[in-house]
């Protein structure tokens, strides 16, 4: 072969090299660009909608409890989580020990809203602490808590909260907050997203209503879906299906309250009807709506729990200190 022939050949080569190298490095950088998305980490289509029906306020009443197990038993909703300080919390955690495949989460409390029924700190006596009124409860609305509450009392109350839950036999899959308490102020957030860590637990983060600086991977709902005030009970199912209906590929959370709106319930909330008894038993007649269901799967929503989300978390979640083993 002559000198040019050779030169030729090297030529040739250099240049596929070059252009295997481009392949690489654009492949690389579009893998950086784009990481994948919480249904892919889970082995589901880029294009699905993974749903989480979730349930607040197991424990709070009876009626709630009852509501609750109903949709649980019935798969109605894919996930609940349980407000310890609250009066019916020992049936929740017996009923939780009972039923180890139920999906529940530790609703994590920093206020106590309802006016006749009402609850104190797990973590402290009935005073001297940035956690409690002037009657020794938790404060009634989120506002107040973001004004007095402290982080290092709101740190020490919802840890006990967690122990206290675990010290009773529930097997909790996630931690999430009561009316959204820990984004009143950023300390308290801060605080919220140790624990989670520190447990190695997945916590209830949105990129709408609940951001808190983590890293994305950790982020595992694109957003949190719930009813706001001002519907007719006849709008209800209209409502929650408009709202599923428009939204794009991706891993939502949408919140119901459920009860049955009886004379427990109505006494409880008998002053505020948002989220009182006739809301939580509209909520429980939607679930339970085989129109609902038939909705759902229509839509071709992938409904899911909290369990399986968790399989998603990057595996650095759990802290390096401070590690607490979850149950």
């Amino acid at each position: 072969m002559t000198t040019g022939g050779k030169l030729i050949i090297v030529i040739i080569f250099a240049i596929a090299l070059a252009k295997a190298q481009t392949s690489q490095e654009q492949a690389s950088a579009s893998s950086r660009q784009t990481p994948k998305t919480v249904a892919e980490r889970l082995g589901y289509p880029a294009t699905s909608r993974l749903l989480v029906i979730h349930a607040d306020d197991f424990g709070m009443l009876h009626s709630v409890n009852k509501a609750t197990i109903e949709a649980l038993n019935n798969k109605w909703i894919t996930s609940a989580s349980i407000l310890v300080p609250c009066p019916w919390f020992p049936e929740a955690a017996r009923l939780a020990r009972e039923h180890p495949e139920w999906d529940l989460g530790i609703h994590l409390a920093l206020n106590s809203e309802w006016t006749s029924v009402r609850w104190r700190p797990v973590s402290v006596g009935s005073s001297g602490s940035t956690l409690t009124d002037k009657d020794g409860y938790l404060p009634l609305t989120g506002a107040e808590v973001g004004q007095q509450t402290q982080a290092p009392d709101a740190e020490r109350e919802m840890r006990a909260q967690i122990e206290t839950a675990r010290a009773s036999g529930v097997k909790f899959t996630h931690f999430d907050t009561h009316m959204f308490a820990v984004s009143t102020k950023p300390p308290l957030g801060v605080e919220y997203v140790k624990l989670g860590r520190a447990y190695g637990i997945p916590l209830l983060l949105d990129h709408h209503e609940l951001q808190m600086g983590v890293t994305p991977a950790a982020v595992l709902i694109d957003r949190i879906l719930f009813l706001e005030p001002g519907l007719a009970a006849g709008q209800w199912l209209n409502a929650y299906e408009n709202m599923l209906r428009q939204v794009p590929p991706g891993t939502y959370q949408l919140i119901v309250h459920l009860a049955y709106a009886d004379d427990e319930t109505r006494a409880a909330t008998y002053d505020q009807p948002n989220w009182g008894a006739q809301w939580r038993q509209n909520d429980l007649d939607v679930v339970k709506n085989p129109e609902f269901q038939r909705f759902i799967k229509e839509q071709g929503f992938i409904l899911v729990s909290w369990r399986e989300l968790a399989k998603a978390m990057p595996q650095d979640w759990k802290s390096s200190e401070n590690k607490t083993n979850n149950p």
